[in-house]
């Protein structure tokens, strides 16, 4: 009984049908079993038969078919196998009460072979991966536990993409008939008296279970003084080790609205009232009889939703093609109750209620996207948002201060700047030229550069109406900063404001290519910062793959002294990139080439591994060296795991034969290298699409890559049809035929001497055990630049190896369709092709 004693604990079976017994087991196959459990809070209980008992977990939102949704799974107590067939009512006073019914129950079974031991090791692990058959749910699922100090009892429900798997939206409450969700409602209804929102008593641990379906009978009042927002922080990215919501970044005024049932309250986020200058928002809650206190943005949009950020300035009235709208995304207090110390999705989960209760025209809710970050940054870039918001799940309501438990991720970067002067317009230009700009640094001001585009004739007249209020004599920083156009520079006083948006900042702290968004009237001039995003990142850590355990070492050493890429940035990108990389490393043998110090520091080859002092999880191969005769056991890396553990040992670039192990003497491709040699690049892209005119006059599909150092890699697909004598001989001819086309400035000779100042056309890498750096690998090169798959239109006037790197790959993968994704559809006849030159 040891098993069940917190679940008999918590229930007096005199007053509740629900099943009292002791562990038990139905000898033949496992099943499991959902049950909806309409409780205070809408809930689902996930069940898995194991050790006699039923493993449970309360999932908030229920399971769900769309591999893209990681559900938040609560661990709550055993619960005795008999329980997997109770439906029912429990009463008021009981805990959990509410309505319990089925909504799938089946079979399941551990995905990797075995039985109730290996689930049993699993669970302990914080890994489970099973097959279920049921109703409505089938095929492979996960649970993995999330490994956060903040609750060791919460895990993530996630399908497996198989052919039972969706891609649309999917919410198991459209699979439940109306009569069951109208019962639910019903008994909460005739069950609950005067429903308010109560303080959380934090004194007073609950349950999971708890959290997910009980209310809490605390009773104390929450004197509402003026709240001053929580702020999010910039960052480049959100950690792994905990539960992400992700919501749209607006492009307005940050608003807290007070609703005391005798006045309302719209209020900026330094304390000034928007009251009259913006009336409609605080008329949105006219006639409203609850107390309640709501955070959101002011944004003024046109007919297609495009917002507007200037047109805020003066408040109202909007022009007639534009409309107010309040974009509401959290929930600080309720009927006297203080909501903060809820967690973000339970303050979203009430606030969604009252806004749908309140229905009132221009009063918009923020809900969170159903996507991972990569997919809402996607989403973002798509839509013209600025971003993302990142809210991590159980995040409380940190009034007044910058936290990273909130993250805002842009597509565009920007920056508040400081407008300390202007310069004389030229031409037909009227007021000023461009706005001089400084952010607070150390000591005093400092100069971040000048802006002369974004402005309408309309905003350079009323912004020269106010810079000339405001003119003054000395320049506000060092006589050495040297400031653009200094000669026809007027200083004016610290006084405005300026959002602008850049592409990236310059090696001596100056926006690159920056354009004026708005005046900002809502911050304060000394909060205005240069802001860099955060990079999290541990040290040492450890990370399970399944059973597969990866030890992740010194990750914040510097790997790229100039650009301070540290060794942990470039795992992170591999564990990104990696399902695109994978298919071209199957079983093929790996060259590690290891700067286990930085690209400044000295590196060394390794093509041999020592079994004994590696994990046995890695897959190695025995094969014969052509140079030795004698024999190197070479690392297959076909999983995730593995490539990481490549980029931990320091191997920045990932270099793979053109064979597999199994047919080590036919290639996969035939590659075209393409070596500069010191010859301009825009010659390179010629040749390179020399050589695709002429692959396409015999009707062979070519694919191209950056080399990620200097030149350009021209593969073509074989699928191991020919050895590499059949390859090569086809590479060279291809070679002699661009030659051909190019004799003053490429080369077929090897040697570097005869072939200086002129772009080599390497067809001698079609050999057995020869390496070629993989598609989507980093360079141990300046700038951590990536062999970067292309599409042919973009070998063109303005290509460059600098603009692919480790950042710009991965904004790359999330915005753009693959140029590779179709490459191992069709195969290459080099026969017929070579009969045809």
């Amino acid at each position: 009984m040891a098993a069940l004693h917190e679940y008999n604990k918590k229930r007096d079976f005199s007053k509740t049908k629900e099943p009292k017994g002791a562990p038990a087991s139905s000898g033949k196959k496992l099943r499991f079993v959902v049950q909806r459990h309409h409780a205070s809070r809408l809930h689902y209980d996930f069940r898995l038969e194991m050790d006699g008992v039923l493993k449970s977990w309360a999932v908030p939102k229920g399971p769900s078919l769309n591999p893209a949704d990681k559900r938040l799974a609560m661990m709550v107590e055993d619960h005795p196998y008999s329980y997997r067939t109770f439906e029912g009512e429990i009463p008021k006073g009981n805990y959990g009460f509410g309505t319990v019914t089925i909504f799938d129950e089946g079979f399941y079974k551990p995905l990797e072979g075995g039985g109730e031991k290996e689930l049993l090791d699993g669970l302990k692990s914080g890994s489970l991966k099973i097959v279920v058959d049921g109703k409505k749910l089938k095929g492979e699922f996960a649970l993995v536990k999330i490994k956060s100090n903040a609750d060791e009892n919460a895990w993530l429900l996630i399908k497996h993409r198989d052919k039972y798997a969706v891609d649309k939206a999917y919410d198991a409450e459209d699979s439940v008939s109306a009569a069951v969700k109208e019962k639910g409602k019903t008994f909460r209804k005739s069950a609950s008296t005067k429903k308010n929102v109560k303080k959380r008593d934090v004194s007073a641990p609950t349950s999971p279970e708890e959290s997910a379906g009980k209310e809490q009978d605390t009773n104390e009042s929450f004197d509402s003084p003026i709240i001053a927002p929580m702020l999010a922080t910039l960052s480049e990215r959100v950690p792994d080790d905990s539960p992400w919501l992700f919501e749209r970044k607006l492009d307005g005024f940050r608003a807290i609205t007070e609703i005391t049932g005798k006045s309302i309250n719209v209020w900026s986020r330094n304390g000034l009232s928007f009251n009259k200058k913006f009336p409609s928002i605080s008329h949105l809650f006219d006639e409203i009889s609850v107390q309640a206190i709501v955070d959101g943005e002011i944004v003024a949009e046109d007919a297609r939703g495009r917002s507007n950020f200037q047109l805020l300035q003066h408040g109202e009235p909007l022009p007639s093609s534009y409309k107010l709208k309040y974009y509401v995304f959290d929930l600080l207090a309720l009927d006297g109750n203080d909501m903060r110390e809820f967690s973000v999705t339970e303050r979203k989960e009430v606030l969604k209620l009252l806004i749908k209760k309140w229905n009132r025209p221009g009063l918009v809710l923020v809900d969170f996207l159903n996507d991972d970050l990569t997919t809402a940054l996607r989403l973002a870039k798509k839509e013209g948002w600025e971003g993302v918001i990142a809210k991590e799940a159980d995040s409380r309501y940190v009034s007044g201060k910058r936290s990273s438990l909130w993250r805002k991720i842009k597509v565009q970067q920007s920056q508040e700047a400081i407008v300390v002067g202007y310069t004389k317009p030229s031409g037909s230009r009227a007021s000023f030229g461009a706005l001089v700009l400084a952010v607070n640094g150390d000591p005093g001001l400092t100069y971040v550069g000048n802006v002369g585009t974004g402005f309408s004739e309309k905003l350079l007249k009323e912004l020269g109406e106010q810079l000339s209020g405001l003119k003054k004599t000395n320049k506000p920083f060092d006589k050495s900063v040297d400031v653009a156009n200094e000669n026809k520079v007027t200083w004016v006083e610290p006084h405005l404001i300026a959002e602008i948006e850049f592409s990236e900042w310059t090696k001596d702290g100056h926006l690159r290519h920056p354009v004026f968004k708005a005046l900002r009237s809502d911050k304060n001039i000394q909060d205005i910062k240069r802001v860099e995003p955060i990079r999290d990142m541990l040290n040492e850590e450890e990370r399970k793959f399944g059973r597969k355990i990866l030890k992740l070492t010194n990750q914040k050493k510097i790997y790229w002294p100039d650009e301070q890429i540290r060794k942990g940035d470039l795992v992170a990108y591999y564990e990104q990139v990696g399902e695109l990389m994978l298919p071209f490393l199957k079983d093929k043998p790996i060259s590690m080439n290891r700067y286990p110090n930085g690209i400044a520091e000295p590196s060394f080859f390794q093509k041999d591994l020592d079994k004994s002092s590696v994990p046995n999880w890695l897959k190695t191969v025995e094969l014969s060296s052509e140079s030795t005769g004698g024999t190197v056991n070479y690392l297959i890396c076909n999983d995730i795991p593995t490539l990481l553990w490549i980029a931990n040992m320091g191997s920045i670039e990932i270099n793979p034969w053109l064979a597999s192990y199994k047919k080590k003497l036919n290639p996969t491709f035939a590659v075209l290298d393409i070596d500069p040699n010191g010859v301009d690049f825009l010659e390179v892209i010629a040749v390179a699409n020399t050589a695709k005119d002429i692959l396409d006059a015999v009707g062979v599909r070519s694919f191209v890559k950056t080399s990620g150092s200097t030149g350009l890699h021209i593969y073509i697909h074989v699928n191991a049809q020919y050895d590499f004598d059949v390859a090569r001989d086809f590479i060279q001819m291809l070679a002699e035929l661009v030659h051909e086309q190019h004799t003053d400035t490429t080369s077929l000779e090897r040697s570097p001497n005869k072939r200086k100042n002129k772009i080599y056309l390497d067809f001698m890498q079609n050999k057995r055990a020869q390496t070629v750096v993989a598609p989507y690998s980093v360079r141990p090169k300046p700038g951590a630049t990536v062999s970067c798959p292309l599409d042919w239109s973009e070998v063109q006037e303005g290509l460059t190896i600098e603009q692919f790197t480790m950042d710009t790959v991965l904004e790359r993968v999330a915005t753009h369709h693959d140029p590779w994704a179709d490459i191992f559809v069709s195969r290459a006849n080099l026969k017929k092709a070579l009969n045809a030159f």
